[in-house]
């Protein structure tokens, strides 16, 4: 793990933007090296997080605490989600550099950001002022041209056709 640590954006409307930020994660690991990974607007019971959560080097935070899509939940719902969100994230920054991990992923912070729960200014400022050892993963859905301007890598997923388009919904071990 050597050379200056960058800063990936996976975005788009397209499948696989958590995919690709797992899969690095993974190869991150499987060279010796320690990953935090924050899932914003997700529970943590995917598929592959019960698969990571057995690699020792992968450390894995999530906030969804009233497992409901962001246009499903009350005020107060939202008031809590952005409470859990927040704390999310600043235990995951936190513990990303106290225990010198090279890997941090921010999964769907752009959601979290567009829908008000976290503060995009702390985001930037999290970028801005961590340790030239740490790579960070964002992914999302209209990350904000702040976001963009920081990514040394912005990979855009494009659907170009979904099973979802024909009334197929989430499938177990495919999208979750």
């Amino acid at each position: 793990m050597n050379n200056k640590a960058c800063v990936h954006l996976y975005c788009g409307d397209g499948k696989g933007k958590t995919t690709a930020a797992i899969g690095l994660a993974v190869r991150f690991a499987g060279r010796g090296g320690k990953v935090v990974l924050a899932q914003f607007l997700k529970d943590g019971t995917s598929g592959e997080c019960r698969a990571l959560a057995k690699l020792e080097t992968i450390t894995m935070l999530a906030a969804n605490p009233v497992r409901k899509f962001s246009f499903q939940m009350t005020d107060d719902e939202k008031k809590q989600t952005a409470d859990a969100i927040q704390r999310t994230f600043a235990a995951a920054t936190g513990y990303a550099v106290r225990e010198g991990a090279g890997l941090l992923i921010l999964d769907e912070v752009c959601a979290a950001i567009s829908c008000g729960f976290l503060d995009e200014q702390a985001v930037l400022d999290f970028l801005d002022s961590r340790p030239d050892t740490l790579e960070v993963v964002l992914t999302g859905r209209n990350p904000s041209e702040g976001l963009q301007q920081r990514a040394d890598y912005i990979t855009e997923m494009v659907k170009h056709r979904h099973p979802f388009d024909n009334g197929v919904t989430a499938r177990e071990g495919i999208e979750w």
